[in-house]
């Protein structure tokens, strides 16, 4: 019993000064909540309804309340009418309106982004005042420079006139023959270097005009039958590693300002999560092998290929974590409009931050991503 008394001595004499120890040692001193949620509301693009911003509109509320640091536009409304022009685009005038309001309400450079593909994805329609673009398969086709440019620069003028400064694309899926999101006139090509040539000319023709082209959607959609919009798509059969080559291509030239994750699944890349929650998928695949250290934006997290399985706060978790920096969230799908979803967003993310869930780090990160893109494509307050 002596002896048993004694090694109890000796232990505690040896654990009680680095049990002390540890707890002398301070807490990691978290930014101000302030600073916090500044930084988590640059990482959303949200959308709003209406084409003119007062000092009352949601819209306001986001860019001057919230700062947040992205704004998507759209020109019919999912969640109410869905006809045309019963969104933000009505007319050039009153885009133009709108999108230089949204600056004066802004106290740091702002991204304001819409689809302008081509073919049927155009938010910039002839109704409105503008010159139909043809589709990328249709370039694809005819496979002209001159055609490719002539248009692409088109478009870009176009968007810039308006007060856009980010054209959420070219699509560089592969034309697989599949028709899952949204159908084949999406895509160039099959061939992947007709895919790059296109792309190529498509985002030289943007940047002159001041405008950041996003290249989706990674790891490459062209494969999927099903579309994310309306549920999980799985891809682990069908996607092929070309699907990569748009992407590693591009990335090298030099050519990628923003890229969009898809939402699909494939197993032999992470079996447990879908590309935009998948941090082998981003940190891994698109970050460390294909060099890509720019902006990585998200499809509109409120799809049904995340939400049926996901938590909105763990699928935002999981998504800032694996490396997004920009948080989709257009508020324009089958899941509703909600005015102070932004809001909820930048709360369920720092708190995410206080429970330990994401770095403040990671914020950061994304955060000066962003200020640098915005600061590179900023358009002047009118």
């Amino acid at each position: 019993m002596a002896f048993l008394s004694k090694r109890i001595f000796v232990w505690l004499a040896m654990a009680l000064p680095a049990a002390m120890a540890s707890m002398a040692q301070p807490a990691a001193v978290l930014p101000a909540d302030s600073l916090l949620r500044r930084q988590a509301a640059r990482m959303l693009m949200v959308g709003f309804r209406g084409d003119s911003v007062t000092e009352r509109s949601d819209a306001a509320r986001y860019v001057r309340d919230l700062h947040v640091g992205a704004i998507i536009l759209f020109d019919v409304d999912l969640t109410g009418s869905a006809t045309i022009g019963s969104r933000n685009v009505t007319s050039r005038e009153r885009l133009q309106r709108l999108t230089a309001q949204l600056r004066q309400w802004a106290d740091e450079p702002l991204l304001i982004a819409l689809d302008q593909e081509g073919g049927r994805v155009a938010r910039l329609k002839p109704q409105y005042g503008y010159h139909p673009l043809p589709s990328a398969r249709r370039l694809g086709q005819i496979g002209s420079e001159d055609s490719t440019r002539h248009y692409a620069a088109l478009c870009a003028s176009e968007l810039a006139q308006s007060g856009v400064n980010v054209n959420l694309a070219p699509v560089v899926d592969l034309d697989k023959g599949c028709s899952g999101l949204g159908g084949l006139d999406r895509r160039y090509a099959a061939d992947p270097a007709t895919v790059v040539r296109q792309a190529e000319w498509f985002v030289d023709e943007h940047r002159r005009r001041h405008v950041a082209c996003t290249l989706k959607h990674f790891p490459g959609h062209g494969s999927a039958t099903g579309d994310s919009h309306w549920g999980f798509v799985d891809v682990t059969t069908t996607w092929q590693p070309q699907e990569l080559e748009p992407f590693r291509r591009l990335i090298a030239d030099d050519r990628a300002d923003l890229v969009m994750t898809a939402h699909i699944f494939n197993r032999d890349i992470d079996p447990d999560h879908p590309a935009t929650l998948s941090a082998r998928t981003i940190d891994g695949l698109l970050r460390q092998q294909l060099g890509f250290d720019g902006v990585v934006v998200t499809d509109d997290l409120y799809m049904d290929a995340i939400l049926a399985r996901y938590s909105i706060a763990d699928a935002l978790v999981l998504a800032i974590n694996a490396g997004a920096d920009l948080i989709c969230v257009g508020n324009n799908i089958n899941t509703g409009f909600e005015a102070d979803r932004p809001f909820k967003l930048v709360d369920i993310i720092v708190q995410a931050v206080h429970d330990g869930r994401i770095a403040p780090e990671r914020l950061e990160q994304a955060s000066r991503r962003i200020r640098q893109l915005a600061a590179r494509f900023a358009q002047p307050r009118h």
